[in-house]
């Protein structure tokens, strides 16, 4: 027992919001393009990697699958497929706490996670820039939590421009998690977009100093603030709070308030008590 605790590897992973989004287009695929700004969280999730003769999963905090579907299972199983033989494989236990269909990227971020590991536990040396190759193959979400931090996201999500982190390092993020979920595919059929490209100027502003909050928006609220009028409700009550900003995080359920002032929005936090609520800072890698 006492060898197999000292073997075990430990690694975070991080949950993003989202400062922004607007919807851009349906393409010929099915995917959408978007644009917006990704800011990575110290929300996070806890995996422990530990060497087994074979791939095992194990989940603990939150009743998510443990099967081939799980993400971390298939970045696994990915990129094992790159490298013919390796010292060992693992177990990995997930301790999670990112709730599961909250516009949170937990389980893309659990998979980059996997990815980060296993190439450093194995040596596969593969660049950053492979890793998000790769995160593509996962899911749209997967290559921004390869690098993290703050980033303008385009495309699908494959098209990441890293940000300056000294812009957000000064506010907090007062999280409200209400007990819906949304489905994705729906959100984006219900916004009904066409397939030409929409020529509009973004709704989001560049990131800047000072922060021109007024100008962020997420295309997503229009069509969710219809079905789910308590959405809208909880961002009504973040901005009389005193919130700068306050939105959707991806197509929700998480509305998300932005302050300037750390004790203030801890001191909000009691306003929510009907809900899940976390207070988070950004997170940045060197």
């Amino acid at each position: 027992m006492q060898s197999a605790l000292i073997n075990t590897h430990h690694y975070t992973s991080n949950a993003k919001i989202n400062l922004g989004l607007q919807v851009l287009n349906k393409r010929e695929d099915g995917y959408h393009n978007i644009k917006s700004i990704f800011l990575e969280i110290d929300l996070e999730d806890a995996l422990a990697f530990r060497p087994l003769p074979s791939f095992q999963l194990s989940v603990e905090g939150i009743d998510v699958p443990v099967d081939e579907s799980n993400l971390i299972s298939k970045a696994y199983q990915l990129i094992r497929s790159k490298t013919e033989r390796v010292d060992t494989e693992y177990a990995i236990h997930l301790k999670k706490k990112i709730p599961m269909g909250g516009g949170l990227g937990g389980g893309s971020s659990n998979a980059a996670a996997t990815l980060n590991a296993l190439n450093q536990l194995w040596k596969l040396n593969f660049s950053l820039e492979e890793l998000e190759k790769m995160g593509a193959e996962l899911g749209a979400d997967v290559p921004f939590f390869i690098k993290g931090g703050v980033q303008l996201v385009e495309g699908i999500g494959d098209i990441l421009t890293p940000g300056d982190s000294n812009l957000l390092e000064e506010y907090s993020f007062l999280l409200v998690v209400p007990p819906i979920h949304i489905s994705t595919p729906w959100a984006y059929n219900a916004l009904n977009k066409t397939l030409q490209p929409n020529k509009r100027l973004p709704k989001f502003s560049p990131l800047s100093k000072p922060m021109k909050w007024e100008l962020f928006d997420n295309d997503f609220e229009r069509v969710i603030r219809k079905t789910y009028p308590e959405i809208s409700n909880i961002k009504e009550k973040l901005q009389n709070a005193g919130a700068l900003y306050a939105g959707l995080s991806g197509s929700g359920s998480t509305v998300f308030g932005v302050f300037d002032n750390h004790q203030k929005a801890e001191a909000l936090l009691e306003n929510f008590s009907p809900y899940q609520t976390f207070l988070s800072s950004p997170v940045f890698r060197c």
